[in-house]
């Protein structure tokens, strides 16, 4: 028999306070759902309210409002004073660049459900372990309107760190689970791969089903060509057999968020403008980010005559108030830090164009801002930048590197500007092939194989040289 004993066991444990996990919350919000949230907690605490909802007597502070009311709520860290820094907040509005930016007023109320949604209600019925839960959320918040995965694992596994620390094949484990959820093949890295997983989706018995599957895998590039000649000699099947899986394969939907997609109803509202003063560039906040929040004096006043479980229960609301309140400017201020960081990095774009962006990794950005690399793709995600070259995305500004002939490095969104260059100024009717565009670009100092020309030749929505070749054909016949 075993006798009963006594073991001393050290472990870690990332315990995140209440607050941290709010301000987490807020950080990876866009500006619609920010709206909507702050919404929901004036609805449901009457000590908060919106500046200018009454004429009365200004709000008290927290301090006044802790040692009349006896409340003793915890300290928050203490953020710096970004005053001085937004000192030109409304330098924008004069910007001839953005003098004819409407603002909010733009955004539509869309009563429609989104495939995000669609998707997290799914994922809400499928028993999934906390762990996966969250993994599924990150993949599901790294999609675009079109169903597709634009965030690497790598980078998923980022956006749940430090308070999530997972392996890759857990990730990679979550993402076949949610590429099986309806639309089948969403979270899928493009179109091919899209219609190989929804093709593995069908029935064992689906005829035809084994022949489009190969044929999707290996010889995708003769199926866009639709020659039909050469599948049969690479396949061995019958021109009838080799129809068969092409009409199999039609009936799929390339676009798994194709019935979701409501980018015509959609308007981007910059986050943070970038002006330049005085030969320096400077970054705002849209004077929007601020919501205005403060105390509501007659609940103030009701708590400081109340007592028991009226007290408790209003000393709990200014808690939750102030939590807010701190997390909301805690937001901006990152998202100010982020954006500033981004801008001194991305100078020569700002100036020179596309040609001239630096390659940028998010672990860059953190250690000049001095916070995680989660943090930094949560602040970046879905937030919108207004430069005098126009509005992007903050997670534009960052892309992968290729090297130079010189040792140095050249960023993807340069090569992609210069291979746009390269295929403006071609002959149409001898168009460079992709071998032919890496010579060149290796010309210039850009180590680029072919297979990476493809990649950015197709990213930038432009065929290949059989493909323009053929369309420059119809279009000097007439057609």
């Amino acid at each position: 028999m075993v006798e009963p004993s006594l073991q001393l066991r050290l472990t870690q444990k990332l315990a995140l306070s209440p607050q941290l996990q709010q301000a987490i919350r807020l950080l990876q919000l866009n500006r619609i759902e920010l709206r909507e949230y702050i919404q929901d907690a004036l609805d449901a605490n009457p000590i908060l309210e919106r500046q200018g909802d009454d004429a009365g007597e200004e709000s008290p502070d927290f301090e006044t409002a802790e040692r009349d009311t006896g409340s003793e709520i915890p300290e928050t860290p203490e953020t710096p004073d970004w005053e001085s820094e937004n000192a030109g907040g409304d330098q924008w509005l004069e910007s001839r660049s953005y003098e004819n930016y409407s603002g909010e007023s733009q955004i539509p109320d869309a009563s429609e459900d989104t495939l995000r949604d669609h998707l997290l209600w799914q994922i809400n019925l499928a028993h999934f372990s906390d762990t996966d839960t969250a993994i599924a959320q990150a993949i599901v918040f790294g999609l675009d309107e079109e169903g597709f995965l634009q965030e690497s694992i790598e980078e998923v596994r980022a956006s749940l760190a430090p308070e999530l620390l997972v392996e890759e094949d857990e990730v990679l484990a979550v993402l076949h689970r949610i590429q099986r959820l309806e639309p089948v093949g969403v979270a899928t890295r493009n179109a091919g791969e899209c219609i190989k997983v929804q093709l593995s989706a069908l029935p064992s018995d689906t005829g035809s089903r084994d022949l489009a599957l190969r044929i999707s895998k290996d010889y995708l590039d003769l199926l866009a060509n639709h020659d039909l000649p050469e599948l049969k000699k690479r396949t061995g099947a019958t021109i009838s057999e080799i129809e068969s899986a092409l009409e199999l394969i039609q009936s799929l939907e390339p676009r798994p968020g194709a019935r979701y997609d409501n980018r015509r109803d959609e308007y981007l509202v910059p986050d943070v403008y970038v002006t330049r003063v005085e030969g320096a560039w400077s970054v705002t906040l849209n004077p929007e980010n601020e919501p205005g929040l403060r105390l509501n004096n007659y609940y103030i006043d009701l708590l400081r005559k109340s007592g028991g479980k009226d007290a408790e229960y209003l000393r709990g609301r200014l808690q939750e108030a102030r939590w807010l309140m701190s997390s909301l400017e805690l937001r901006n201020q990152t998202l100010l830090k982020v954006s500033q960081s981004i801008v001194n990095f991305q100078q020569d774009f700002l100036e020179n164009g596309e040609m001239a962006m630096r390659p940028l990794v998010l672990k860059e950005i953190a250690e000049t801002v001095g916070v995680h690399e989660s943090t930094v793709s949560r602040a970046t995600t879905r937030k919108y930048m207004l430069t005098p070259r126009g509005l992007f995305e903050l997670k534009y500004f960052f892309s992968s590197h290729v090297r130079t002939d010189r040792g140095s490095a050249v960023s993807a969104t340069a090569v992609k500007a210069r291979l746009q260059l390269l295929l403006e100024n071609e002959s149409g009717a001898s168009p460079l092939s992709d071998q032919e565009l890496s010579s060149l670009l290796r010309q210039g100092g850009i180590i680029v194989a072919r297979r990476t020309v493809a990649k950015y030749r197709e990213s930038l929505g432009i065929g290949s040289s059989n493909e323009r070749r053929r369309l420059y054909r119809r279009g000097s016949a007439g057609y």
